[in-house]
């Protein structure tokens, strides 16, 4: 079996990989949704579903660092790794142990691919086929619901210390643009640009002010020191998840956004 993953890497494979490694929390959950249960023999720390993996799965490490020889003694014959969310030095030292399979989302047809994608390389065509189109259904769904809402200038806060947001080409940037959020970094040349909060309303001027939930759990505290710098601008706590998990997660969000421009 010949099959290229989203790096454009070339792979082939002598049968169907049956002991599976995932570092990334999202794609975790897309494999066990996909009925790959069994087959995931190690996660990472931060990979919270399906929360009975927390007990029933080994832990291999965080997505930025991971144990080699944990994962050696696990015997994976495929790890599926990810360009934003792990080091191209983790990827090349873990390419020493099994193939390791690299995805890229930062659009919702990379997302598609990346589902159609397991289900070539794990046999399951027909549940990848279910959920791309379960995914599709309610994409079309939510772009006509959108159709008529306003757009707002939008600034969405991941990190601080120092504070950093989403830039162009991510995920993030591409799930803004469906719900008609401008994002007023778009044309940052980093993908997670650093900002300085004094900067905020010359920058852009932000109608609202995302506050995610991962990957730094932002507080009250926070919204209140940004609030200082964003005179027009409506803070708003959002589920990360939503916002920056690809793959069957997806398929939760648009109820999600839909509650979410009811609530602005």
């Amino acid at each position: 079996m010949k099959l290229i993953d989203q790096l454009g890497q070339n792979h082939v494979f002598e049968k169907m990989p049956e002991r599976i490694i995932s570092l990334v929390p999202s794609q975790t959950q897309t494999l066990y949704d996909l009925g790959l249960e069994d087959e995931i023999v190690g996660i990472t720390k931060f990979c919270i579903h399906p929360y009975h993996f927390k007990s029933t799965k080994t832990k291999i490490g965080g997505t930025k660092k991971v144990h080699t020889e944990k994962i050696k003694s696990l015997q994976p014959d495929i790890i599926i790794a990810n360009k934003e969310e792990n080091t191209l030095e983790i990827v090349n030292e873990l390419k020493e142990i099994c193939p390791v399979w690299v995805t890229n989302v930062e659009t919702l047809e990379d997302n598609t691919q990346m589902i159609k994608d397991f289900g070539l390389l794990f046999n399951k065509r027909v549940e990848a086929q279910k959920w791309n189109d379960k995914i599709k259904f309610a994409l079309d769904n939510f772009k006509l619901y959108i159709k008529d809402k306003p757009s707002y200038r939008t600034a969405y806060f991941i990190w601080r210390e120092p504070y950093m947001v989403a830039g162009a080409q991510t995920y993030i940037d591409e799930l803004l643009k469906l719900n008609k959020f401008k994002n007023i970094y778009a044309d940052k040349t980093e993908r997670y640009p650093e900002i300085n909060l004094e900067d905020i309303m010359r920058e852009g001027d932000p109608q609202l002010v995302f506050l995610s939930s991962e990957p730094y759990p932002f507080k009250e505290e926070h919204a209140f020191e940004i609030g200082r710098f964003t005179h027009h601008g409506k803070t708003v706590f959002v589920d990360g998840e939503m916002f920056s998990w690809y793959g069957t997660r997806l398929s939760q969000a648009f109820d999600y956004f839909k509650k979410l421009h009811e609530k602005l």
